[in-house]
C-alpha cells in the first residue's frame, strides 16, 4: 500500500465521526461547503441560550458575565492552531473584505516609502481586487495585476495573493511566494477563505505578515460569520489600522478624543462584534476539538483524487497534490443548467461563469460514497 493511501485511510478513520456532529440530508450530497458550511447539530441549542439566557435576562451582564467582550480575540485564539498562527495573532470581526482593507494598507504603511506598486493576483475574488484598488489610491500607490509565482521587484511594497483560487482550486505557493516577497523586501497579505480549514496553512511557519479569511466555508461558522485576521507578531506593534476604532482603542471606555491603538491583535478590531454570529462561529468551531489539519488534507487529497478518477469532464483543478485545495471545477457546456439538474437530483454543487461545475470537498462530512455518488450522477447528467 502506497504511503498516501495509507495516510488516506487513517484520515478516513480519524474523521469518521465527525460527520455524525453536523446537520446533513442523507439523500443529498453536500459538496458546496466551500460556499456555505453545514450546520454542526449542537449549534441552535447554543444559539437559543445565547439569545433566551444572555441577552434575554443577563442583558448588558453579558458584555463581561457571558465574555461578549473578549470573544474576538478569544475565538481568533480558537482559529490559530487551525491555520498555523499562535495565540494573540488572531482576531475575529468584520468581513473578508473589510479585514483585506485593513490588511493591506497597514501592509503598504508599513513599506519603504519609495515603493509604489501594489501586486494583486490577477485571478483574485473580484470584491479583494476592488478593495485593492481603493487602499492603492488611498495609500498613493498603483495596482498591479501579479500571477502568483512571477518575480516580485523593488518597486513593489505588497503582495495580495489567494492562497487557493475560488474559482479553478488552484493552490498557490504561499511559502515560495512569500520568501520571494520577502526577499524582494515586500509584505504580504494572504486570503485564506478557500484553504483555512481545509489544509495546512503554516501562517507561522512562513512568517506570513498578514492574512485574512472567512469562516462560513470550511469553518462551518454559519452564512455571513464574521471574518478573522492575522497579524504577525513582529508587526503587531506597528500595525496602523485604516480603520481605526473605539474597540481596539487602548482604553476603549475612556472615550477620549485622540486614538491610542491598543496592544497586539486587538488593533484589528473597530466597531462593536456582532455577538449572534460570533458566538455561533465560536460554537460551530467545536467540531474541530481533537482533529489534526494533517488528517483533514489527508482525507481531502484522496476524495479529490478518487472523483477525478470517476469523472469524464475536463478538469481545470490541476491534478498534482501541491497544486490542489479541496476542490474540483470541471469544465462543462451548459454548466448553469446541469447544475440546477444535478442539485434536483440532491448532489449540490454549484456553478461558476461561464462553464465551471464547482464542487467543494469538506473532509469533516463529506465521505467516498458521496463522491461516487456525485460523480455517477454527473455522468447520467452529461
Amino acid at each position: 500500500m502506497s504511503e498516501t493511501r495509507a495516510a488516506a485511510l487513517d484520515a478516513a478513520d480519524e474523521l469518521a465521526k465527525c460527520r455524525e456532529l453536523f446537520t446533513l440530508d442523507d439523500d443529498v450530497v453536500y459538496l458546496d461547503g466551500n460556499s456555505l458550511g453545514a450546520l454542526p447539530k449542537h449549534v441552535p441549542a447554543r444559539m437559543a441560550d445565547v439569545i433566551a439566557r444572555e441577552w434575554g435576562q443577563l442583558r448588558i451582564r453579558s458584555w463581561d458575565e457571558s465574555g461578549w467582550w473578549t470573544a474576538p480575540e478569544r475565538i481568533g485564539d480558537r482559529i490559530a492552531p487551525i491555520v498555523g498562527a499562535a495565540a494573540g495573532t488572531t482576531v475575529v470581526g468584520d468581513s473578508t473584505s473589510v479585514n483585506v482593507f485593513k490588511a493591506l494598507v497597514a501592509a503598504v504603511r508599513l513599506a519603504d516609502p519609495s515603493r509604489d506598486e501594489v501586486l494583486v493576483d490577477a485571478t483574485t475574488f473580484p470584491t479583494d481586487g476592488y478593495v485593492a484598488g481603493s487602499a492603492a489610491r488611498m495609500t498613493g500607490r498603483r495596482m498591479v495585476p501579479y500571477t502568483p509565482g512571477d518575480p516580485i521587484g523593488p518597486r513593489t511594497a505588497a503582495v495580495l495573493v489567494n492562497h487557493v483560487d475560488y474559482r479553478t482550486g488552484r493552490l498557490h505557493d504561499l511559502p515560495a511566494i512569500t520568501a520571494a516577497a520577502h526577499e524582494a523586501g515586500a509584505l504580504t497579505v494572504w486570503d485564506l477563505c478557500h484553504s483555512a480549514g481545509a489544509l495546512p496553512v503554516g501562517l507561522a511557519e512562513h512568517e506570513v505578515d498578514f492574512a485574512v479569511g472567512c469562516t462560513y466555508k470550511y469553518l462551518n461558522g454559519g452564512p455571513g460569520s464574521p471574518a478573522f485576521l492575522y497579524i504577525r507578531p513582529d508587526h503587531q506593534a506597528s500595525f496602523d489600522s485604516p480603520l481605526p476604532g473605539w474597540n481596539s482603542h487602548a482604553d476603549p471606555f475612556g472615550m477620549t478624543p485622540d486614538f491610542t491603538p491598543a496592544d497586539g491583535a486587538v488593533r484589528g478590531r473597530v466597531g462593536t462584534p456582532d455577538i449572534l454570529s460570533m458566538l455561533a462561529l465560536e460554537a460551530s468551531l467545536d467540531v474541530w476539538d481533537g482533529v489534526s489539519i494533517e488528517a483533514v488534507r489527508a482525507k481531502s487529497l484522496a476524495l479529490t483524487d478518487f472523483f477525478l478518477e470517476l469523472v469524464t469532464l475536463e478538469s481545470v483543478t490541476p491534478a498534482a497534490h501541491a497544486e490542489r485545495g479541496s476542490q474540483v471545477s470541471l469544465r462543462c457546456a451548459d454548466a448553469g443548467a446541469v447544475m440546477k439538474k444535478l442539485i434536483a437530483r440532491g448532489v449540490v454543487g454549484d456553478f461558476r461563469q461561464p462553464d465551471i461545475l464547482r464542487f467543494g470537498f469538506t473532509p469533516l462530512y463529506v465521505g467516498f460514497a458521496d463522491a461516487e455518488r456525485a460523480a455517477a450522477v454527473l455522468a447520467e447528467l452529461v
